[in-house]
């Protein structure tokens, strides 16, 4: 048995929640890709799917065994990534797409450096804070910060984003700094537009804490955290910001962190695109890129 086709069946039936749709984007028969995914069940001893003719859904077994299958699939990726790498020149054109915020405070820093050392290859940034069809508007890469990625979505983590609640030593100074997060309520709080509730979501540091859900309001919502971290600095209210766009004014003081007594459930940073096959050698050798600089970067660990 092909063990590794065995697995991108899984996976791939596991993220697209049909073993047809798997069949499809792999080029096999639903017969064939049946037969692999019984192998590969029969190889372990255990049953990975629920099936029926309607639905498909991991068992608990099935559960444990994705994540050990991506991270096989992940490493043949960065085998094949070495081979390609010497015996083909990185070139032709790549669409990538992520948040202003997200490229101003740390992409476009790393894509810069890509481009020097793969000169023939062209980088098309379209910054967008919303989330696109990468078929549709004929993206290579996207970088999303989430914690719900659709079935089907091809996805390799980059890194774990942490959030920081802050505002400006003046805001504070004169309203006075909240010690917990239901003291909020009280104060002017700048929100993201995106979110049709603005609720902020909170967890104690102690142990087996439970969730605390705090209704907030405030003058001011955007669909850029650019946009609130600015109206944050210039003193307007108390804001909820990724980590990475504010570090700097942290450390300058423009900001402070409050209710660091309280955890935020952080997201991923994914780097998202549409097959495991026939992959570029530009699009490879950037994901590994990327992969390395995330990796090696102090700040996200």
């Amino acid at each position: 048995m092909d063990r590794l086709t065995a697995m991108q069946v899984f996976v791939e039936s596991a993220e697209r929640g049909s073993l047809t749709a798997a069949a499809e984007r792999l080029g096999l028969s639903r017969a064939k890709a049946s037969r692999y995914l019984a192998e590969l069940e029969r190889w372990l001893g255990v049953r990975l799917l629920h099936r029926s003719t309607r639905s498909l859904s991991l068992t608990s077994a099935g559960e444990l065994a994705l994540i050990d299958c991506r991270q096989m699939l992940q490493i043949q990726e960065k085998m094949l990534a070495t081979r390609h790498d010497h015996s083909s020149v990185p070139k032709g054109t790549l669409r990538i797409t992520c948040s202003q915020s997200f490229s101003q405070s740390y992409l476009a820093n790393l894509i810069a450096e890509y481009s020097l050392r793969y000169p023939q290859v062209s980088i098309d940034i379209q910054l967008l804070d919303r989330t696109v069809n990468l078929v549709d508007e004929r993206i290579d890469l996207a970088i999303r910060i989430t914690n719900t990625l659709e079935q089907g979505i091809i996805a390799r983590p980059l890194a774990t984003c942490h959030s920081v609640t802050c505002a400006s030593p003046y805001y504070l100074d004169k309203m006075g700094r909240p010690q917990r997060p239901e003291d909020l309520s009280r104060h002017v709080c700048l929100t993201h537009a995106k979110f049709s509730t603005h609720t902020w979501i909170y967890r104690s540091l102690e142990e087996n804490s439970e969730l605390i859900k705090i209704p907030v309001k405030g003058r001011i919502s955007a669909n850029e955290v650019l946009a609130l971290k600015d109206a944050a600095t210039a003193g307007v209210g108390i804001t909820l910001l990724p980590a990475y766009l504010v570090r700097n004014e942290l450390a300058s003081g423009q900001l402070e962190a409050i209710l660091t007594e309280y955890e935020i459930e952080p997201m991923t940073i994914y780097a998202i695109y549409t097959s495991r096959n026939h992959m570029s050698a530009a699009l490879r050798t950037l994901l590994n890129f990327l992969d390395e600089r995330f990796k090696s970067d102090s700040f996200w660990k």
